[in-house]
């Protein structure tokens, strides 16, 4: 840990959050653990979900100012925030209203699984304030929801739209996974169609990455599974051919939406704004500095109770560091980055990339397109 060098305790913690604009809480429970997921998550087990939440208002309450005036979005995530009960979820949102303004906010996102909720707890997300729900639905074919270990059905999943909808939830983003082992083509092809039948406000379509920690790893470690590049580029080119042609907008590398849907909140993050997270293993950057909260529930629930945050580590992000990830986060998006964060040498190379069709010079930014637009990380690799 680096408290000392960057001074930061319990009274500085409250003055580097004034600017916050995007607020992210943590929900770490599943009812199953998912093969690919490395989200830092967990079932319920012996953990009072009560005393979580709790500890949860209490951090909200120690480094949110008051009146949450300075929150611009809320973002539920997880874990699967959808599978509290009732009244866990009442108790959720009355400790986060205490220190939010709600009526401030734009956007206030919870990510659901299909099978965590009913039409009376859709209807209880819109009574709460909900305005946006995440799917995770990853795939419309029960063989590939095998594979990705889901619990819910193809069935449910398409159910679980409806349900949003008659509960009127005002925006449904459904997020699906492609490249997963046994996925063909033509399965791809029939979850998006089935997708795009639904009509959500927005879709996100995920490359699935192998990630440490994850029995998917693992697999792939053994060559029991593989991971390559060009048969990726074609799942996300199908996508990107359908979705466009249905009339979303392509304006992240993973993410879709219909005109004015997009998700005010992750935006935010591509553009570099700060951001307060709550709950373990949440990140936080406000004032240059990136934060980090222990990712361990227990551990979170003791160091509130006993220190009024759970902070274990922290790191002064120099301007550099900030102009490296500027290119790395705006290159996925539509807007692209301001050339003046390239070096001559960068720039230089990215003539060449433009010669290549994989990217454009528009007055002062720089874009992916085409074939580029798949290839966004080794293109930011080559530009910083």
């Amino acid at each position: 840990m680096i408290w000392g060098r960057l001074g930061i305790g319990a009274g500085i913690i409250s003055c580097y959050m004034l600017s916050a604009l995007l607020l992210y809480v943590h929900i770490p429970f599943c009812h199953r653990i998912c093969p690919y997921c490395s989200f830092y998550k967990h079932t319920p087990g012996a953990t009072p979900i009560g005393g979580f939440l709790e500890a949860l208002a209490r951090e909200a309450r120690q480094r949110i100012p008051a009146g949450g005036s300075a929150a611009r979005t809320l973002y539920l995530g997880g874990g699967t925030p959808s599978m509290l009960s009732p009244g866990h979820l009442r108790n959720l949102f009355t400790g986060l209203r205490a220190v939010v303004d709600f009526e401030a906010l734009e956007e206030v996102t919870l990510e659901a699984n299909p099978a965590t909720f009913d039409a009376a707890k859709a209807r209880l997300f819109r009574e709460l304030g909900v305005t946006r729900v995440s799917l995770g639905i990853q795939s419309f074919d029960d063989q590939v929801l095998a594979t990705l270990g889901r619990e819910h059905t193809a069935a449910q999943a398409r159910e679980s739209v409806a349900i949003l909808r008659r509960a009127d939830i005002p925006a449904v983003n459904i997020d699906l996974m492609f490249s997963i082992p046994g996925q063909s083509k033509a399965s791809w092809q029939d979850t998006l169609e089935q997708a795009l039948a639904l009509g959500p406000e927005h879709i996100s379509a995920y490359n699935l990455s192998y990630e440490e920690d994850t029995a998917f790893f693992e697999s792939l470690r053994r060559g029991e599974m593989r991971d390559d590049e060009d048969y990726n580029a074609e799942f996300f080119h199908l996508a990107d051919n359908l979705l466009t042609q249905a009339g979303f907008e392509h304006y992240e590398t993973s993410n879709y939406a219909r005109p004015g849907q997009r998700s005010s909140h992750n935006c935010g993050y591509w553009r570099g704004e700060d951001y307060l997270g709550l709950g373990p293993s949440a990140v936080s950057t406000m004032d240059h500095i990136r934060s980090k909260n222990v990712a361990d529930t227990s551990s979170y629930i003791a160091q509130i109770q006993a220190l009024g945050h759970a902070l274990a580590d922290a790191e002064s992000l120099d301007p550099e560091a900030r102009r490296l990830e500027r290119i790395a986060l705006g290159l996925r998006t539509s807007e692209g980055i301001s050339q003046d964060l390239l070096t001559a040498d960068a720039l230089s190379r990215a003539k060449h990339l433009a010669e290549a069709g994989l990217l454009q010079f528009a007055g002062d930014r720089l874009l992916l397109i085409h074939h580029g637009r798949a290839l966004v990380d080794p293109i930011a690799a080559e530009l910083v």
